[in-house]
């Protein structure tokens, strides 16, 4: 079996515990001090790996600002957006609800910024997954009050603005960074986004990183599954299909991103959230289906 193939699951499994991660690093660091220090070490990686099989570099410099610019988009706003709404007080239910509208933006955007057609059984699918998400966490939003929502502005906001960023990053990455090795693609991401990253993280936050091994655990699966394997997979699938079908996988990731915080922090989960993760997961199919 190809990876090409096995790709679809393996980015969903990988990047569903970004949701675990930040949970877990959260008492360790500050959200945007962290994500400059992964973006830092996932730029070092790639470009070691990048020169050890001499990949070939841009010949231009409109090549690297694309590929830059992609990774501002891609990592520094979307992650930097999500962590930061998160570590102000937003629900992860919120945020996942917020991120869930990604690939209805992306079905509505497709026809005029990639020439993308949606077919019909498409856009039901679309629609069924969004409806499944909605039943996945609508338990986790039921017993927050209006209270607990009401300071709650500028961390939507902020969210609601990362969910806009990763969705124009996808349409950017298709028009403007169709070709070049993936290894220098991602290089040049990670640093546009620890450039971006760490005049806020120096703005904003006391630059908390605390030296214990939980922090560098939670560091290293970031930076090597989630920065590296993960974000790999998407660019790859990016470039060989629709950008509609790749968005339509995020649906996947809060029942995914659900299990795993049932198995690792003993959240509940209840038939019902099971049965629309079922639903969810047949929508997905409906929406990336080739024929």
């Amino acid at each position: 079996m190809s990876l090409v193939a096995v790709a679809p699951a393996l980015f969903v499994l990988i990047w569903s515990t970004g949701w675990i991660v930040a949970k877990y690093a959260a008492p360790f660091a500050d959200p945007l001090t962290f994500l400059a220090v992964r973006f830092a070490c996932a730029f070092a990686l790639m470009a070691l790996i990048a020169l050890v099989v001499r990949a070939e570099w841009p010949k231009s410099r409109a090549g690297y600002g694309h590929a830059m610019t992609s990774g501002v988009l891609l990592h520094a706003i979307y992650l930097g957006g999500v962590w930061w709404a998160v570590a102000q007080g937003l629900p992860a239910g919120i945020s996942a609800l917020i991120a869930a509208i990604q690939p209805l933006m992306t079905a509505g955007l497709a026809a005029r910024l990639a020439g993308e057609r949606i077919r019909p059984v498409q856009a039901l699918g679309i629609a069924i997954g969004f409806f499944g998400v909605l039943g996945v966490i609508g338990p986790k939003l039921v017993g927050l009050s209006a209270a607990a929502l009401g300071g709650l502005g500028w961390p939507v906001f902020v969210n609601i603005l990362a969910m806009v960023a990763v969705t124009l990053g996808t349409f950017y990455q298709k028009r403007f960074v169709a070709s070049g090795d993936l290894t220098v693609v991602s290089t040049l991401q990670y640093a546009g986004a620890f450039l971006c990253i760490l005049p806020l993280a120096l703005l904003f936050e006391p630059l908390r990183f605390d030296n214990r091994w939980e922090t560098w655990a939670a560091l290293a699966w970031s930076v090597i599954p989630l920065s590296i394997g993960a974000i790999g997979l998407m660019l790859m699938m990016i470039r060989r299909g629709a950008v509609s079908r790749v968005a339509a996988l995020i649906y996947l990731i809060p029942p995914t991103a659900a299990i795993e915080a049932y198995v690792m922090f003993g959240e509940t989960l209840s038939p019902v959230q099971i049965a629309f993760m079922v639903l969810t997961a047949f929508g997905v199919y409906l929406a990336t289906r080739t024929e």
